[in-house]
């Protein structure tokens, strides 16, 4: 780690605002980690959409609304490239951190060193990620399931996993008859198995997260939840921290049906910090955040999620909590960030020194 106070350029995905009750989890983990560099008395500068609200100074770039098409992509990388070369230009930016799966589209000119987190599947991303030309440049993944699933790289840095505020997420209230879903609303999240699963267990269920204005995640909503919805099993839109952790909390079991092998879970370790079971597929890196057992279940299909609803009180709220304190705090996230940071830095000094013999 480094021993002086740093100068850290984050970028979010151009897309997405960066804010405490955000919904998006790339966006989640650069508001805490930029909210752990501040308060170590690191300076923290944000290149994010409009409205975003992270602890840092905020360079902002327009927000846009309607259907997110790939006209209004393009733009947004480019205002992107734009902000990053004029913060570059005015702020003596010790390091670049790059958020987003589109992270090539607005690499930063060889000089500062870059770091880029992994948020999602490998294979989400372009092959050229993993071979890149530009000096100094880093790749982090955020699970060791995920680490495993990259293309070998000499980019690759070890895995930092995500942290969630695990005291602020604490809940000691009673909880409900129902089961609960989060998380953006698009396909591979999988919800339609969670409705169905609360279906088969004849619980109430309540799924809650935004449906952002790509044509696929609001034709998913539209053609496969919007008809799998009844009263009993409904659509609470996007939610702020406070009522999403009530949520939580309240909740007998939060139910994680993804489909895509998942590089962390931000809701299930939420949920974890709340005190509630996590009831979810195996896959990615879901294994690593759920003991099956101890802190919820792993199964295979909406069938068995059923059968593990019924189970879900034989789990130990704190166990869940203890869990969540001693695997997923933003501090220890911080830690490994700045762990990475340093590695950077000194691979660039040491490419500058080599440089500079020659």
């Amino acid at each position: 780690m480094t021993n002086r106070p740093l100068t850290i350029l984050q970028v979010a995905y151009p897309l997405a605002p960066v804010g405490p009750d955000t919904v998006g989890g790339a966006e989640q983990i650069l508001y805490w980690l930029d909210r752990g560099l501040v308060e170590r008395g690191h300076r923290s500068l944000v290149v994010a959409a409009e409205g975003s609200r992270p602890a840092g100074e905020l360079l902002p770039v327009p927000a846009h609304g309607g259907t997110l098409d790939d006209a209004v992509k393009a733009e947004a990388q480019a205002a992107h490239r734009k902000a990053i070369l004029r913060a570059l230009d005015r702020h003596p930016v010790d390091l670049v951190h790059l958020h987003g799966i589109d992270a090539l589209d607005y690499l930063p000119p060889p000089g500062v060193p870059v770091v880029i987190t992994l948020h999602l599947p490998p294979d989400w991303y372009p092959p050229g990620i993993w071979n890149l030309d530009r000096p100094g440049t880093w790749l982090v993944p955020v699970s060791e399931s995920q680490r495993r699933q990259c293309p070998d790289s000499p980019s690759l840095l070890p895995p930092v996993p995500n942290g969630v505020p695990v005291d602020d997420l604490a809940w000691t209230g009673r909880k409900a008859g129902f089961t609960a879903a989060l998380g953006r609303i698009c396909p591979e999240k999988g919800f339609e198995h969670a409705i169905e699963a609360a279906k088969r267990a004849d619980v109430p269920m309540i799924l809650a997260g935004r449906v952002y204005p790509y044509e696929w995640h609001q034709q998913y909503f539209s053609t496969v939840l919007s008809p799998a919805l009844d009263r009993r099993r409904r659509y609470a839109g996007p939610l702020g921290f406070r009522a999403k952790r009530r949520l939580m909390g309240m909740a007998a079991a939060v139910l994680v049906p993804s489909l895509c092998e998942e590089t962390s879970s931000l809701v299930a370790m939420e949920a974890l910090a709340c005190g509630t079971p996590v009831i979810a597929f195996p896959n990615g890196a879901l294994p690593e955040v759920v003991e099956d057992g101890v802190t919820g279940w792993l199964v295979p299909n909406a069938k068995a999620m059923a059968d593990a609803i019924h189970r879900a009180g034989r789990i130990d709220p704190e166990a869940c909590r203890a869990g969540a304190r001693a695997r997923f705090s933003p501090g220890a996230m911080v830690d490994g960030y700045l762990g990475a940071y340093a590695t950077a830095l000194r691979g660039s000094n040491l490419a500058g020194a080599s440089q500079g013999a020659a």
